[in-house]
């Protein structure tokens, strides 16, 4: 390629990012706008209400008549569910300062569906944190995250992770107990093999770094090492940007059993002495498996010194209303 035309692409290139960046502006811009707009509109009918104009006037039949007058005026985007919503939207936040500036009406929408607010605050931070789409907060919201995570705190953590969201600092933090792995539609009954799970993860990828968590990264399948005459391989290996380390994961279709737990062991200690350098810190080993035994788990990871997890996996989203009375059960029970 001679210069001229290396400088006409550079030139292409520029004005293409101009453009990216113009547009992105601009639907953030109008999506402000129309939260702005939304919040007002709720703020005008709780307004109207509070006076009494409502009772005297229009009674129950309020947002009906509204509905229907606002669509007559200014056409679509105002039927009677979205202006319960706008509606909604101003109770949940009568303060426009507290409005999370970085999330969309339909990220809004979806957060108004969550009727406990430790719950709605955690996924509107987590939202905003992890930069979820609002495809990706519904997701995180139907596999019960916040119930997941707040099970395996006090009281106190749990009003911390409504405040301030999961932020991954440490290494317990960066692993879950269960996965919820419903996306990859395999039934317990048709269960596959080790290497079809692997698979249907791979092929389902986006959605499995989600449920994964934020920081982690693909490295690779069936990652080979080598000892002498003989190779082993790792089912999936990861790299987590925040704590800094690989992460390998061995998936299992069965019990975990202790021979699982020394091969990881074995994963490990070849990572730290073979693929670490020097600003990685030691690498965790995830065992995914089907189902597991505490006792069996607990007498045969202690004693090692590298960190390894066995976390069990679902292929069907967990009962919310069963978590969600645990949550408030642990939370009443530390007073």
């Amino acid at each position: 390629m001679n210069t001229l035309q290396s400088n006409y692409n550079n030139l292409l290139d520029s004005i293409g990012s101009t453009i990216e960046t113009a547009r992105q502006n601009a639907v953030r811009a109008i999506n402000s706008e129309l939260v702005k707009s939304n919040w007002e509109i709720g703020r005008h009918i709780v307004e109207y209400e509070q006076h009494g104009e409502e009772r005297a006037e229009y009674g129950s039949n309020l947002l009906a008549v509204l509905s229907k007058d606002l669509k007559q005026r200014y056409g679509k985007g105002f039927g009677r569910r979205n202006i319960l919503d706008m509606r909604r939207f101003y109770l949940a936040y009568p303060k426009w300062q507290a409005v999370p500036a970085k999330l969309s009406w339909t990220h809004i929408i979806t957060l108004l569906a969550i009727s406990d607010e430790n719950s709605r605050k955690f996924y509107e931070k987590q939202a905003i944190i992890e930069n979820w789409g609002y495809r990706e907060l519904d997701r995180q919201i139907k596999s019960s995250l916040y119930e997941r995570l707040a099970l395996s705190k006090d009281k106190k953590g749990v009003l911390k992770l409504s405040e301030h969201g999961h932020i991954v600092t440490d290494v317990e933090e960066a692993v879950k107990d269960p996965y919820i792995l419903d996306f990859l539609k395999i039934s317990q009954e048709n269960m596959v093999t080790e290497k079809a799970l692997e698979q249907k993860i791979i092929d389902n990828l986006q959605l499995f770094l989600l449920e994964l968590g934020k920081g982690f990264t693909f490295v690779g399948r069936q990652y080979k090492i080598s000892l002498g005459k003989r190779h082993f391989y790792i089912d999936l290996v990861f790299y987590h940007r925040i704590l800094k380390c690989f992460i390998l994961i061995d998936l299992k279709i069965k019990e975990v059993e202790h021979h699982d737990i020394g091969q990881m062991n074995l994963y490990l200690n070849y990572f730290k002495s073979e693929e670490n350098v020097v600003d990685d810190n030691e690498p965790i080993g995830i065992i995914l498996s089907a189902e597991k035994d505490e006792v069996l788990v607990e007498y045969a990871t202690g004693g090692i010194s590298n960190k390894i997890f066995v976390s069990k996996y679902q292929l069907y989203l967990p009962d919310k209303k069963e978590l969600q009375r645990k949550v408030q059960a642990l939370i009443a029970k530390e007073g």
